[in-house]
């Protein structure tokens, strides 16, 4: 009766309806189909579980021995012994997955779904779930039994090596206990958050997605909560106002730099050509009449590859009787409707970027130097005061389609996102905010006194937040942090609109696709509950830990 009294009771009301859950989805084919779908339950999905199970088996007895094996007699040597025993484990699994082991299936998934199918010829197109070609099945197949054989031969000479050393005392050495650690958690941390899962692919993503927002939220927030904190020093204002200055100097003269000149020329009875690359004030100007003589509609636009394209398109004269040219190109005798000048984006972007940041920082230093404060203390303190006000659901808009697309832009298409790590980004972001108000509030709880006495011990500022500060701030609002959490994990579902595959996402596909009204909704609905009360439950256990509840 102890251990139940110490269940939550929320959990009690769930382990009770759990038989008719379960019964639910067993049985009922509508539900049975819609829990599938929504979880993302590929075929295959029992040997995909059971060779997942096998590898983290493997993993995690590969970190014990490191984290273990230096605990000496501390504990009377049972720690030595129990790490001794996960090392044998981990390399009598090692070799009997790699003399009698099938893992290919689960390689196959998970390198399947890292490779783009547009672009890789390992990879069957337009199948879903993704698939790798006969040759590529037989490639990962033949590299995953030789890194397997390497692994256990690896794993196989440390037992080895450690019954050695238990039975003469001599020691391997700091490195070898270091690099299996370092080798077993990658590879677990990546099993985890980063490889493809095909018997739960829907619920992983909304995990990964909740969990990487919620780190990097937290990075953020106790990032912006420091920076409330900043005192200005004696040169804070002459600094920030030299900044300034240097940054409207420098727009100044990135604007002076030569303008290059266009004319639209030709008619405007059918479109204009428009070259690739013309700046893109220039094209809306077109596109919407806004120049004098313009008739009052929209004008159809073509884009084209080049100039002499565009001159080509107009001579044809069977869709195009314009263009938008650089002056030095417009040809003879052809009439000229709108001519302008603009500088071009090579000079004109970094000197807006320039003049707004140098007159942002113009800003916060004399808003800072008025109140005594820092400016970067300001600036987180608009930071959150800002993005508390917008919706989440226009962050992850914003963040996922026009900066994550300009971004594309402005890197030549080298930083790409995918839509995971967009949504990622714009709920990091979004939460930060909430996040650095109780990570604020945490640090204004710890004593003065206690920052008073730890300088007087000649602790700099550096050490005292590290030593004194952060870890009783931490531990006081552990509570509101793991309400964040949750709210995190609900608001994955907003990801849908960018098209990610999570439950959500998953849920009205299904919907969509079987026009069933209410099984794919409770399904997901049940799903939720269970991951925030699973949550909710951590979360419990971890306020039990540290005793953080107020009695």
């Amino acid at each position: 009766m102890h251990r139940l009294a110490r269940i939550r009771p929320s959990n009690l009301v769930i382990l009770t309806v759990l038989p008719f859950i379960l019964y639910l989805f067993t049985t009922v084919p509508n539900y049975r189909r819609s829990i599938t779908a929504i979880v993302g339950i590929e075929p295959g999905a029992g040997v995909l579980l059971r060779d997942w199970l096998l590898v983290m088996a493997v993993l995690v007895a590969g970190i014990v021995w490191p984290l273990l094996q230096r605990r000496g007699k501390a504990d009377g040597g049972r720690g030595r012994i129990v790490a001794l025993a996960a090392l044998i484990g981990n390399a009598a699994l090692a070799v009997a997955l790699a003399a009698f082991g099938d893992l290919s299936a689960l390689a196959s998934s998970i390198v399947a779904n890292a490779l783009d199918p547009v672009t890789s010829e390992m990879v069957v197109r337009a199948v879903t779930p993704r698939q790798l070609t006969p040759e590529g099945t037989a490639y990962v197949a033949g590299q995953l039994d030789t890194a397997l054989w390497i692994y256990a031969a690896l794993t196989g000479a440390l037992a080895v090596a450690a019954l050695v050393e238990l039975g003469t005392g001599r020691k391997l050495g700091r490195w070898v206990p270091l690099g299996l650690l370092v080798l077993n958690g990658t590879g677990l941390v990546y099993m985890m958050l980063a490889a493809h899962i095909g018997f739960a692919s829907g619920l992983f993503t909304t995990l990964r997605a909740g969990i990487f927002a919620y780190l990097l939220a937290g990075c953020l927030g106790l990032t912006w909560a420091g920076l409330l904190f900043l005192t200005p020093s004696r040169s804070t204002t002459k600094v920030w106002g030299t900044v300034c200055a240097v940054a409207l100097v420098l727009a100044g003269v990135l604007w002076m730099q030569p303008h290059e000149s266009f004319v639209l020329t030709g008619s405007l009875d059918k479109r204009v050509a428009i070259v690739k690359g013309t700046p893109k004030s220039l094209v809306d100007a077109v596109r919407f009449g806004e120049f004098e003589g313009a008739p009052e509609r929209e004008i159809g636009l073509r884009s084209t590859a080049s100039n002499d394209n565009a001159l080509t398109l107009i001579a044809d004269g069977s869709q195009v009787s314009a263009a938008l040219l650089p002056a030095e190109l417009a040809p003879e005798g052809m009439p000229v409707l709108w001519q302008t000048s603009q500088l071009p984006d090579r000079f004109r972007i970094p000197a807006v970027f320039l003049f707004v940041g140098g007159l942002l920082l113009g800003v916060l230093t004399f808003s800072a130097h008025q109140h005594g404060r820092h400016p970067l203390s300001v600036s987180a303190e608009f930071f959150i005061d800002t993005v508390r006000g917008i919706p989440m659901l226009v962050i992850i808009l914003f963040v996922g389609l026009p900066f994550a697309g300009a971004l594309k832009d402005v890197s030549g298409g080298t930083i790409d996102m995918p839509n995971v790590l967009r949504g990622v980004i714009a709920i990091a972001i979004g939460y930060s905010a909430y996040l650095a108000e109780i990570f604020r509030a945490g640090i204004e709880a710890v004593p003065q006194g206690q920052v008073e006495a730890a300088r007087s011990l000649g602790l700099n500022n550096y050490k005292v937040a590290r030593l004194v500060v952060l870890p009783q701030a931490l531990k006081i609002v552990i509570p509101p942090l793991g309400n964040e959490f949750i709210a995190i994990l609900k608001d994955t579902s907003l990801l849908s609109i960018l098209s990610v595959r999570d439950v959500t996402q998953r849920m009205r596909e299904f919907q969509s696709a079987s026009f069933l009204p209410f099984a794919p909704f409770n399904s997901a609905a049940i799903l939720y509950v269970c991951l925030t009360l699973a949550a909710a439950s951590l979360i419990a256990s971890i306020e039990r830990r540290y005793d953080v509840k107020r009695r």
